[in-house]
Parts: C-alpha cells; sequence; structure tokens
C-alpha cells in the first residue's frame, strides 16, 4: 500500500524544506490541500523540490480554474518531474463555488467534472500528438489551439486524475473517468464498502473498465499516538473537524447510513445559526470512531489492513515533532507492506 503525506498547510516559502522532510520519511506520495491557501503554488514548489515521490493534489478545488489552465499546468510539472504528477479534483460544494469562488450557477457538478476530465485529456492529446484532438461537451469545450500555444509532447505518460466524491454520482463519474478516487475525509469503512465501492464499479462498468485499474485511496480521518492514553485526546479533537462537515447537507449521507440523520440535522441547524463554537460538543467519541482510523505507532498497520483493505493508498500526517521520526518511519515502512 502507498503511504501519502501531506505538505503545504504553513507558508510557501517552508513547502521545499517539508518536501524533503517527506521524502527522506519515505512517504510515496505527496499532496497538498486548498483550505486557507491557493494549491497550485505549493503543487509547482513541491514539484520542483522533490526527488522521487509523486507530487499530487488533495484536492484543488476544479470549477473556479479552466480545465484548459489545469491540463497546461499539470503537462509542464509532468514534463519536469518525469512522470510524477497526480490532480487531485473537487467539486466543492455550491454555497462556495457560488459565494466565494464566484463560479457563476451551480449546475450539475457531477456532469460537469465528466467533462473536465475529459476536456483535459484531450488538450493532452493535441500536445502530444500535435494535432487538435477536439472535445465538445454540455459544459465544457475545447475546439482551437493554434500551434504558438501548444508546448509539444513530453516523454512521460499523461498525469494521473484523481477525483474526490462523497455522493454517488460524482463516485461514478470517478468509475468511468479518473485514475484514481479521492474519498473525503468526513467517511467511514461502512460508507466506502456500501455505497462507495458499489457506485465506482458502477462507472467502471457503464464506461467498459475493470475497477481494478483505478487506485483508491482510504479516505477518512486518523486518531494517531504514541499511546493508548493518548488516543483519547486525539478522538476529542476531531470531533471539530466531524462537526465542521457533518453540518453540511451535501454529506448527510454519510450519516444516514449510520442511523445519524438527527445529528446531521442538529449541526447543520446550528451552523446557520453560527453556533460553531458549540458543535464539536453535539459529536460523541462513539460518532467520531465511526469516521477515524485509531491506533497508536504499534498497531495502526493492524487497524488499516483490518479496515480499510480494499484502499491502494493511506494517508499517515507526519509529526511535527522530529524525536518521533524513527517511530513514523518505521509505521510507513509497515503499511508500505500490506
Amino acid at each position: 500500500m502507498k503511504v501519502v503525506g501531506r505538505y503545504g498547510d504553513g507558508l510557501l516559502e517552508a513547502v521545499p524544506v517539508e518536501v524533503n522532510r517527506l521524502e527522506s520519511l519515505g512517504y510515496d506520495v505527496l499532496t497538498t490541500g486548498e483550505l486557507k491557501y491557493e494549491a497550485t503554488t505549493r503543487w509547482t514548489l513541491a514539484a520542483h523540490a522533490s526527488t522521487r515521490a509523486e507530487i499530487g493534489m488533495s484536492v484543488m478545488i476544479a470549477f473556479p480554474r479552466s480545465p484548459f489552465v489545469t491540463a497546461q499546468m499539470a503537462w509542464e510539472l509532468q514534463r519536469m518531474t518525469g512522470g510524477r504528477i497526480s490532480i487531485g479534483l473537487g467539486s466543492q460544494v455550491k454555497g462556495h463555488n457560488e459565494r466565494r469562488f464566484s463560479t457563476g450557477e451551480w449546475v450539475a457538478p457531477a456532469a460537469r467534472m465528466e467533462d473536465y476530465v475529459l476536456m483535459m485529456r484531450a488538450v493532452w492529446k493535441t500536445f502530444q500528438t500535435g494535432s487538435l484532438s477536439p472535445f465538445v461537451g454540455e459544459h465544457y469545450q475545447f475546439t482551437l489551439c493554434p500551434p504558438a500555444f501548444n508546448p509539444g509532447p513530453i516523454d512521460a505518460p499523461f498525469p494521473k486524475i484523481f477525483l474526490a466524491a462523497v455522493n454517488p454520482a460524482m463516485t461514478r463519474v470517478a468509475g468511468r473517468v479518473a485514475d484514481g478516487l479521492l474519498p473525503h475525509s468526513f467517511t467511514t469503512e461502512k460508507y466506502v464498502r456500501d455505497v462507495t465501492l458499489p457506485n465506482l464499479t458502477l462507472g467502471a462498468e457503464t464506461a467498459d473498465r475493470d475497477v481494478s485499474e483505478i487506485e483508491i485511496a482510504a479516505g477518512g480521518m486518523m486518531a494517531l499516538a504514541e499511546t493508548e492514553s493518548e488516543l483519547e485526546q486525539e478522538l476529542l479533537k476531531l470531533r471539530e473537524r466531524v462537526a465542521f462537515y457533518g453540518s453540511t447537507r451535501t454529506y448527510q449521507r454519510v450519516f444516514e447510513v449510520h442511523g445519524e440523520e438527527e445529528l446531521g440535522r442538529k449541526l447543520h441547524e446550528m451552523s446557520v445559526t453560527n453556533r460553531w463554537s458549540e458543535m464539536a460538543d453535539a459529536v460523541s467519541l462513539a460518532v467520531v470512531r465511526d469516521f477515524a482510523m485509531t491506533g497508536t505507532y504499534e498497531t495502526m498497520p493492524d487497524e488499516i489492513e483490518r479496515r480499510q483493505a480494499f484502499a491502494d493508498r493511506v494517508s499517515i500526517d507526519a509529526s511535527i515533532d522530529p524525536a518521533k521520526d524513527d517511530k513514523l518511519k518505521n509505521l510507513i515502512s509497515r503499511v508500505q507492506k500490506i
């Protein structure tokens, strides 16, 4: 199993040092998200600083960016790294698209994402062959690329495209067109097995693909500590993340699978009445345990194998304490053997 590390949560200038440390710890894949900071600048810096790991995102918000521009960026980084680039695309939810990113009217996100991916591949085919490979979809089109705007072929395969998905429709899109699936951190083993994997398989079958060709990330959250006694404190910290994501109506299906619809409604009501500071207290540790992989450095590999054997890659955040690096290296090595 590949082990994924995260970079880019801090200042931009820290990215090269972070990447060097993560590669020295043995991580196979390095990804950055897009919360406080824009993702592509960190992605570019990480690609430049790296020497061996796959450099990706988990995730970049797709719709504020043109698929041509995203394809163009990835193409150049793929050339520079010799084929170690992956792209993690996420749709975000309606409110953020319309009111934060100003991407226009929220229409058919799953269908729009499918067009986005197909257009990117058409752009790459055009770059690689020198002949226009047109794409015309309902949401995007690519019918013009004069030679002056074509960077030309590269000696590497197309970058891998991973799609972030929670709900069934987007998961089926991943099955049809993506190289990999990134389940949200707001997911559980039961939800993945009961909802995500069947829909991924259905999408793959409709496109005449073998689902085994699609890399699956483990998703979910993780509580990792040195001792069992420290784990409860880590779980208590995760209540805020469960409450934050659980307040979003788009993600309520996950609560429904666990019979926690009332909790979802309560959290949403608290969010719209601006009671953010109270929300974590509404989430029990039993609920958090459904969402979180829980273990010590010693027990975590067995927990991952027991609960997430369906995955091809799993994220393990690096400790900020260098004194734990030896334990982390050993943990990464053991998980890689799963």
